[in-house]
């Protein structure tokens, strides 16, 4: 449980944060980056959802990554060392439900004939912001995956990798299932 009392604390005014296993870090480090860009990612969704009010359906998918994406944002924070208790984790089951939404979503759309430029409704527009985050967000936990003692589980980066796919179909799906959709011109404006 979470206990949310007292907002600020002032321990991080010496420019460190402490992980969820209470060691503390500089507030620029690689894992940090990685869960505040995990969390920007969900606040991106957040807004998104401001904007869904006709499709109840992707409203309720979103908010079930959103809470997915607070699990994820605690995997982060908790390295997860030998010998330690077991903390909370970025499961397979939360990719696969994400892979089953994509394939629900992907059979009402067309085949693209060419690349998407972000646009169409104000849902659209802001899930195309939350898919471009969202790879941040994932190129940062790669990165950090690949330094020694710094472990991401498998679950989480593939959990990311699914979640920009998951976005950029939402996005068509918002976009009246792809017929709003703004595509690209190879050179248009030459």
């Amino acid at each position: 449980m979470v206990v949310l009392n007292r907002i600020y604390t002032r321990t991080g005014d010496d420019g460190t944060t402490a992980l969820g296993s209470g060691e503390r870090r500089p507030k620029y480090d690689l894992r940090v980056e990685a869960y505040g860009t995990v969390d920007e990612t969900n606040a991106a969704i957040g807004v998104v959802r401001l904007h869904l009010a006709q499709a109840p359906e992707l409203d309720r998918m979103l908010g079930l990554i959103q809470n997915d994406l607070f699990d994820l944002g605690a995997d982060l924070a908790v390295p997860q060392r030998e010998g330690k208790a077991e903390r909370l984790r970025v499961l397979s089951s939360q990719v696969e439900r994400l892979e089953r939404d994509i394939d629900a979503l992907n059979e009402k759309l067309s085949p693209l004939t060419s690349f998407i430029l972000p646009g169409g409704t104000p849902a659209a527009a802001y899930l195309h912001v939350a898919r471009t985050v969202c790879r941040r967000a994932e190129r940062i936990m790669v990165e950090l995956a690949a330094k020694p003692d710094e472990p991401v589980s498998e679950a989480a980066i593939h959990y990311m990798n699914r979640l920009s796919d998951f976005l950029f179909v939402a996005a068509r799906a918002a976009n009246n299932n792809g017929a709003g959709d703004v595509l690209w011109v190879p050179g248009q404006n030459r």
